[in-house]
Formats: structure tokens, C-alpha cells, sequence
């Protein structure tokens, strides 16, 4: 019945409903990037540096979208999570170690999700004390009593809230053939400051749990190769939009805050900053898309450390099943949202510094990650014919020289001393 009404329609709409089928995993990940942390990492560059590090985000967007498209493919083909991938070629020990860093990232940048919560709805007149308790136990109900379909419809509405980012950007008024050449003409800051937000944006940008979440929400949507010429785009479309909004929040506040001389270390500063510069609904819009990225990002990056380590071990996983079928998937899911909101609640905590040090991280881990990504995805023994081609090897390749050559600066500057 449903195929012969597929027949009668416009091949045109035929295509649109195959896409709608397979979207979500890409778009989910990818806007879990722009999370509290990336928001205000974008906000500081911005803040600092004017549109200095505009360049960085545009030669990084074709980077993240191999590494995406990469991660989903091997889902597709192997119908397997990165996790599982790693163990079976590297075995035990570098998946029991790569595993023990994504869960102290994935934990400290949680924190950091209940921070931006927190600060976002605190420019609203809500105390940490009500937001942040209610916010874990919403977040917590919503993926583990949830279906896998109803989590994806959740978690894709918030992502469509990044659009408010970028009518702040429009509310600036920007000069946009200023823009467009910082686009295009690299600078560079020779200083540890610069040098260590470049990173961070890198982290933030192409975060390590990404790869980890879109494969492992391929995986559980069912996507297989057959579906994967249309899944691909979901992938694609959803890199190139979170790049998008993060060049829109860079614009955003490099307009507004930069020539003003006004420093700012988080995103709920450069929302209050922005109130009496680009008006009321700047803030407003600002603060609405901190919380929107929050919670997303809440809800996401617990789920993608319990996906990553039950598939690593062997574990059950998954959004639909029960306490039953995967105790170990909702335990890990309820302990990391949990451990992260109680964090919070803490008067001594440096929330700031929880953020930026972990996208800091991020950027760190990723080479290494992308080290094992690459091996597996040119494995034909995994792969089959979908193994890469040399375009992409090179892209890959040159994504991980880069951010060990940043990493490597930094460590080199901070040892000589130089500021």
C-alpha cells in the first residue's frame, strides 16, 4: 500500500520524504557541538581578537565535515559504534584508555552543559538552585523513560533554536565586507592566549565525542550503506550549519564587543555585555540560544559516553531499552548527568575555567582519535569498497598535523616562557 502511493508522487517529493527518514544523527551531533562551552569559546574569540580567527573557522569547516562523513560512514558499512571499532583492531588496553579520556572530557564538559544552563536562565531571574536541579531530572527523563524517535525529534527542535544567533549577528549590523576579507586572510597572534583559544576552537569545533555519537546514532537509527547516499547529507548539512552559527557568534561579538575594548569569559558575559550595545532582544536571543545549546548538549554528551563504553565492552546500549536490558547503559547515562548537575551546586567551582579546559582537552584528544579513525576507515578487511579516497586521507591527515603542530606550540611557548 505505501509503496504503490510512493509511486504515484513526484519523484522530487519521493526524495525529500527518503531524507526526512534518514535525518538526525548529523544534525543532532554536529549542533551538540555549539555547546555552552563552544558558545562561550566563540564568544572570547570574538571578544579578543575581533574577527581575527574568522579564517580558522572556514578552513576548518570542509575538516569537520570529512571527519563527520567519515565516522557515519563506517556506521553505515559496519553497522558498528567507533568504540567497538577500536577494540576489535587495537584491542583492549588503547580502547580501555581511549575510553577512560572521553568519560573525564565527556564528565567535565557535562559540568560545563549545567553551567550554561544555569547562566542562561539566571539572565532570566532563575537561582542555579532551581534551574539546574530541574534541568538534570527533565534531561534525564526525557532519553532514559524516552523512545529513540522522540529523543531525535527533542533534540532536533533544539537544534533549529541556533537561528537565534544568528539574527543577533543581523542585530549587530556588521560591516560585512570587513567580514568577508577576515574570512579569507589569516592572522595570527604569536601569544600563548592565542595560540590556546586556536586549540579550543579546534576542540570545540571537531570535538572527539562527536565521531563517537554520530556513528553510534547511525548505528541505532538503523542506517545502513543502502541509505547512506541520502544519511550522508544529514551528516553535511549538519557540519556546515554548526560552523555556520559559530561564525555567526564570533561576527556577533567581534562587532559589538571587540571595538570597544570589553573582555568577556563566558557567554552569559558577552549576553549582558551585548544588552546596552545591540539591545535587549540581542540578550535575549543570546541567552535563549546558551540554553537551547545547553540542554541539548546535556542531554547528549552523557548519552554519547554510555554509547562509547558499553559498545567498547560489549554492553547492551540504547535509548530504547530498558533499565533491564542495559543496566550499565543508564546507570553510566544517570551517573554522569547527575555527578555534573551536583558539580554545579558547588559555591567553589570555577565554572569558567571547567569550560575553557575542556574544549582545551578536546583539542588535544582529537589527533588520536583521528589517528584510529583513519586507520579503520582505510581497513578493506572493515570497509570493503567504502574505504576513503585520497582527497579525504589528505584532508584527514592534515587536520591531525595541524592540531598536533598547535598542541606542540603551545607546550613549546608555555616552556620557554614566551606570553
Amino acid at each position: 500500500m505505501i509503496r504503490e502511493r510512493l509511486k504515484r508522487l513526484n519523484p522530487r517529493w519521493v526524495a525529500l520524504l527518503s531524507f526526512l527518514a534518514v535525518i538526525g544523527p548529523g544534525i543532532i551531533a554536529a549542533s551538540a557541538g555549539n555547546d555552552s562551552g563552544g558558545i562561550s569559546t566563540y564568544s572570547v574569540a570574538g571578544a579578543r581578537y575581533g574577527y581575527a580567527m574568522l579564517w580558522m573557522m572556514l578552513a576548518m569547516t570542509p575538516s569537520f565535515v570529512i571527519v563527520q562523513e567519515m565516522a557515519g560512514r563506517m556506521g553505515a558499512v559496519t553497522g558498528k559504534g567507533f568504540a567497538a571499532l577500536i577494540r576489535e583492531k587495537y584491542g583492549v588496553r588503547p580502547t580501555l584508555l581511549a575510553m577512560i579520556l572521553l568519560l573525564a572530557s565527556n564528565a567535565a564538559t557535562t559540568v560545563a552543559e549545567f553551567a550554561g544552563i544555569a547562566a542562561a536562565l539566571e539572565l532570566f531571574g532563575v537561582t542555579k538552585y532551581v534551574s539546574v536541579p530541574v534541568a538534570a531530572v527533565v534531561v534525564w527523563l526525557l532519553v532514559v523513560r524516552g523512545s529513540y524517535r522522540n529523543v531525535e525529534k527533542v533534540l532536533l527542535l533544539l537544534s533549529a533554536v541556533f537561528v537565534s544567533y544568528i539574527v543577533a549577528t543581523f542585530m549587530a549590523r556588521p560591516d560585512w565586507g570587513t567580514v568577508a576579507r577576515a574570512m579569507v586572510t589569516p592572522q595570527i597572534v604569536p601569544t600563548q592566549a592565542f595560540i590556546a583559544l586556536a586549540i579550543g576552537l579546534t576542540g570545540t569545533t571537531i570535538a572527539p565525542w562527536m565521531q563517537f555519537l554520530v556513528q553510534s546514532n547511525i548505528v541505532e537509527k538503523g542506517t545502513t550503506i543502502k541509505k547512506w547516499a541520502l544519511a550522508k547529507w544529514d551528516v553535511i548539512i549538519g557540519a556546515i550549519s554548526a560552523n555556520v552559527v559559530a561564525i555567526f557568534i564570533i561576527i556577533t561579538t567581534g562587532t559589538v564587543l571587540f571595538p570597544r575594548h570589553i573582555a568577556v569569559t563566558s557567554a552569559k558575559e558577552a549576553a549582558l555585555a551585548l544588552a546596552p550595545l545591540a539591545g535587549h532582544y540581542a540578550t535575549l536571543l543570546f541567552a535563549l540560544g546558551l540554553l537551547s545549546a545547553s540542554v541539548l548538549s546535556a542531554a547528549v554528551l552523557p548519552l554519547t559516553a554510555s554509547y562509547a563504553i558499553c559498545e567498547a565492552f560489549g554492553w547492551e546500549a540504547g535509548v530504547d531499552r530498558s533499565w533491564s536490558e542495559a543496566p550499565a547503559f543508564n546507570a553510566l547515562y544517570t551517573f554522569v548527568i547527575f555527578l555534573a548537575a551536583a558539580i554545579i551546586l558547588l559555591p567553589a567551582v570555577n565554572l569558567i575555567s571547567v569550560m575553557l579546559v575542556s574544549q582545551v582537552v578536546n583539542g588535544m584528544m582529537l589527533p588520536f582519535l583521528l589517528i584510529f579513525m583513519i586507520r579503520i576507515i582505510n581497513d578493506r578487511r572493515i570497509m570493503g569498497d567504502h574505504v576513503n579516497g585520497r582527497v579525504l586521507n589528505v584532508v584527514a591527515w592534515a587536520t591531525i598535523v595541524v592540531v598536533i603542530s598547535l598542541t606542540v606550540l603551545l607546550l613549546g611557548m608555555s616552556f620557554l616562557g614566551i606570553g
